[in-house]
């Protein structure tokens, strides 16, 4: 009788190994996707760490937008970080991530005026993953190239439930936002409007009144000019 053939060494491993061939596949893509969940979490936290960590420290008005300027756009990797602040009726660009020394201070828009002043307005997040100068919304300044940029996410400076200002985010290419982005700013606005009333607050008072008196005190605190 002839001898049963063995199997050859390249049949035996592309040979099937048990029940499953693809449960490995299936696994792997799993745990992928939540080691860079986990990460994403972990720069989330460090993020909201860094800018609470900028109420604590004695730093001037200045230094501390351009701070949240440098720290949001590490984590959101965008092309463009604006910061806008609320001069009783208008919004004035305050910050920004790149050097555009003849805007600050310069370019002012109303609350009815632009995707910023719609944020300012409505108190509201906006995102727009593409072709945001296509918005009805959209005012385009001109001197500013970031009027070109597809991508646009923004979100309202809260502090003491009050609107003080709008922090933008821009990406030159098309940008789908995730809903973690999203979140982030929110919370980023929330922490930002805290840290910059604290950075107009007088060293003076701080250092004069005890902890006790400061909480136990009405009316509000005096604020730097």
């Amino acid at each position: 009788m002839p001898r049963p053939r063995r199997p050859g060494f390249f049949q035996f491993l592309t040979a099937p190994v048990g029940p499953h061939p693809r449960s490995y596949n299936e696994v792997v893509p799993k745990a992928k996707e939540l080691e860079l969940r986990l990460q994403k979490t972990e720069q989330q936290l460090r993020l909201f760490q860094r800018i609470s960590r900028l109420m604590v420290r004695d730093l001037g008005f200045t230094e501390v937008l351009k701070a949240i300027v440098s720290l949001v756009v590490e984590f959101t990797e965008c092309d463009s970080c604006f910061v806008y602040l609320l001069d009783n009726d208008q919004l004035v660009l305050c910050a920004a991530s790149t050097p555009h020394p003849a805007a600050i201070g310069k370019v002012r828009l109303s609350l009815n005026e632009g995707l910023t002043g719609w944020v300012a307005r409505e108190r509201r997040l906006l995102a727009i993953s593409r072709e945001a100068y296509k918005d009805p919304r959209f005012k385009a300044f001109g001197e500013l190239p970031e009027d070109t940029f597809e991508a646009f996410l923004s979100a309202p400076l809260i502090a003491r439930n009050r609107v003080v200002g709008v922090i933008n985010v821009q990406h030159r290419l098309p940008h789908q936002h995730t809903g973690g982005e999203m979140e982030v700013l929110t919370t980023v606005g929330e922490q930002v409007g805290c840290v910059l009333v604290l950075a107009r607050m007088e060293p003076a008072l701080l250092e004069s009144a005890g902890h006790a008196e400061l909480a136990l005190s009405i009316g509000p605190l005096p604020m730097k000019q």
